[in-house]
């Protein structure tokens, strides 16, 4: 018999929905409760579920008795402080959306609050299971292709970002900034994929094209739309980050490219299928992988196609199922936590060390811990 688990959902907009739906595919999954402040999610919710336990407060729904695990995609600067509710007042796994907070003085005490939390806490870091992405990881850990890996570099190019409620990502103050809303994703990566720790950053980048005519009572976002971020590791290595939100017509969103000293393995993956002009261009792309060695010279190319059931649930290539599956084995049989509280905290910090640097203009050293930084 399929053991049970059922959710109580923190916030149903985009992401939470995207969870619902992938949840949904996942036999033994079930979300039981939520809460949803929003009128129109709240609406949107009760259609797909019209059995669901709506309640109006978090503490309500922390004290129900009937959820054996939390999911947590409340709007970002909303996150630690529900997190600390929840560790202060239940035992309950949790899989919270990244980005896991946006100050350092809440990656400090997230830290502090999770050490005495016994159950499993997983952060949503979904590109690391998008299954080109995936492929990528699987080459780069247990191949030979590349030699000794020196070089990673990461480019999204990519559309703007998409209206939320009440507009909250519009403001740094809100999301943490872009390199940290956006881009903790791919310092997730860079530590996964270097393992190793960064120890150096510095970053260019500005608010040039998008949201220059918005306005929110009077004020203008402040978010960026473009970057370059350069981040150093302890191990010798380097990654690159090229962001770009104003390049909505390039054929692939993600193109990630390892270099080491015997050849190259890069990762190509288009964006979501919904924003794809199939009228003008016929069908989406496939995600590919292509392993080009230094000899004999010439690449050789991959197609790493994804389950249409999984496209059709959500924004991510599948990779929001395949965490669920982890996070539910974890939970429900022992297994490791993929991605560990620290880990997205980590990630956070380099978002916001990038962030920083942008901002003032110097190189920001990364603290031995990982949890901190400070200008060089």
């Amino acid at each position: 018999m399929t053991k049970q688990l059922r959710y109580g959902l923190i916030g149903c907009g985009m992401m939470g929905h995207e969870h619902l739906l992938n949840l949904s595919l996942i036999e033994g999954s079930s979300v039981v409760a939520a809460i949803e402040p929003n009128a129109s999610m709240r609406q949107k919710l009760l259609a797909e579920l019209p059995h669901i336990a709506i309640e109006t407060e978090l503490d309500d729904l922390l004290r129900r008795q009937d959820i054996d695990a939390l999911l947590l995609a409340t709007p970002n600067y909303q996150h630690a402080a529900q997190l600390s509710e929840i560790f202060a007042q239940t035992n309950l796994p949790v899989l919270v959306e990244k980005p896991v907070c946006i100050t350092l003085e809440e990656v400090a005490n997230l830290r502090q609050l999770a050490a005495a939390h016994p159950a499993p806490v997983w952060v949503a870091m979904e590109y690391r299971y998008m299954p080109p992405i995936a492929a990528l990881r699987e080459q780069v850990t247990h191949h030979q292709q590349l030699g000794t890996m020196q070089m990673l570099s990461i480019r999204e190019h990519r559309f703007p970002f998409l209206e939320k409620v009440d507009d909250w990502n519009r403001f740094n103050r809100q999301t943490g900034g872009t390199l940290v809303e956006k881009c903790c994703h791919f310092f997730d990566l860079m530590r996964l994929l270097m393992q190793s720790e960064a120890v150096r950053v510095y970053g260019s980048g500005g608010n040039d094209v998008n949201h220059k005519a918005e306005r929110y009572n009077g004020e203008s976002p402040d978010i960026l739309d473009n970057a370059y971020v350069i981040v150093d590791f302890a191990n010798g290595k380097r990654a690159l980050l090229d962001l770009c939100m104003f390049a909505e017509g390039s054929r692939y969103q993600e193109e990630i490219s390892v270099t080491g000293s015997a050849g190259k393995i890069e990762c190509f993956v288009p964006g979501p299928g919904r924003f794809w002009p199939t009228e003008t261009l016929g069908e989406q792309p496939v995600s590919k992988l292509a392993l080009s060695p230094r000899d004999p010279k010439g690449p050789h190319e991959v197609e790493i196609p994804v389950d249409p059931a999984l496209l059709a649930v959500g924004d991510h290539n599948g990779s929001t199922y395949y965490q669920h599956v982890g996070f539910r084995q974890a939970v429900l049989e022992g297994a490791p936590v993929e991605v560990t509280l620290d880990d997205g905290l980590k990630a956070v910090v380099l978002g916001m060390a990038a962030q920083a640097s942008i901002e003032e203009g110097r190189v920001m050293r990364i603290t031995e811990d990982g949890f901190a930084f400070e200008a060089v």
